[in-house]
């Protein structure tokens, strides 16, 4: 997503429920569009909930979505409020020291955003100020990067750092290529554009699962595997999608 964890190995492992032999609990962030979010009607959507809902379905599993803000998805899923994470979350060396990951169920890139016709260069981003979201890929980039050269400011949801490009505080926003694409295909989105060529083109997605439960692990990778070749992802990408993000 996407995303870097930002002391979250820290969290502290806390007795809980089972996991449900015909039954999983999904967590995810609900503030993450297009891939996971809440509708007008209070409703669970995006690309996260159709794959986890079709992955359920593969293993013949009721799904149960439990929703939890990004900086506490991790320690949810060690207290043991929801047995998987599907939320866009980047596998990284950092992660796997907390969690394990399935196998990846889609890519993803870093790129800018900015308004048409700024002339942001995101090579000569000096004075700028640029805007991510925290504990995120991008937000680490930028951190790791570019701390000393630009104004970092560094929002909880992505929908904030959209909101102060909206409003000409910050100059720039660096964020996952498809999550931008998708904003920049919406109202609020015209009259901003890409600005410089996407990044970072390594970066995997995959569901996070507590150290140790193997066999749901590869329960859930052949469920990934048999919705690729069923044609069932192809459905759902397209939803979402003009190009296979996979």
């Amino acid at each position: 997503m996407k995303r870097t964890a930002l002391a979250l190995i820290a969290a502290i492992l806390v007795s809980g429920p089972a996991l449900a032999a015909d039954k999983l609990r999904l967590g995810t962030e609900g503030a993450y569009p297009p891939f996971n979010q809440i509708d007008p009607n209070g409703k669970l959507i995006g690309f996260d909930v159709d794959i986890g809902n079709a992955l359920c379905e593969k293993m013949n599993m009721e799904c149960e979505w439990v929703t939890q803000d990004w900086d506490g998805i991790i320690p949810g899923l060690l207290a043991k409020k929801y047995d998987v994470i599907i939320a866009s979350m980047s596998i990284t060396d950092e992660r796997k020291r907390a969690v394990d990951f399935t196998e990846r169920y889609y890519s993803n890139s870093l790129r800018y955003i900015s308004k048409k016709g700024s002339g942001l260069d995101p090579k000569n981003l000096k004075g700028k100020a640029i805007g991510a979201q925290r504990a995120t890929i991008a937000g680490q980039y930028l951190e790791d990067n570019l701390t000393g050269v630009v104004d970092i400011k560094l929002y909880d949801t992505q929908e904030a750092a959209y909101l102060d490009l909206e409003a000409g505080r910050v100059d720039g926003v660096l964020g996952d290529m498809l999550v931008n694409y998708e904003w920049l295909n919406s109202d609020a989105g015209e009259g901003f554009e890409f600005v410089g060529e996407a990044f970072n083109r390594s970066d995997v997605i995959g569901i996070a699962l507590r150290k140790g439960n193997e066999e749901l692990r590869e329960k859930i990778n052949k469920a990934i595997a048999e919705i690729r070749e069923d044609g069932t992802y192809a459905k759902i990408n397209a939803k979402y999608f003009p190009f296979d993000i996979y």
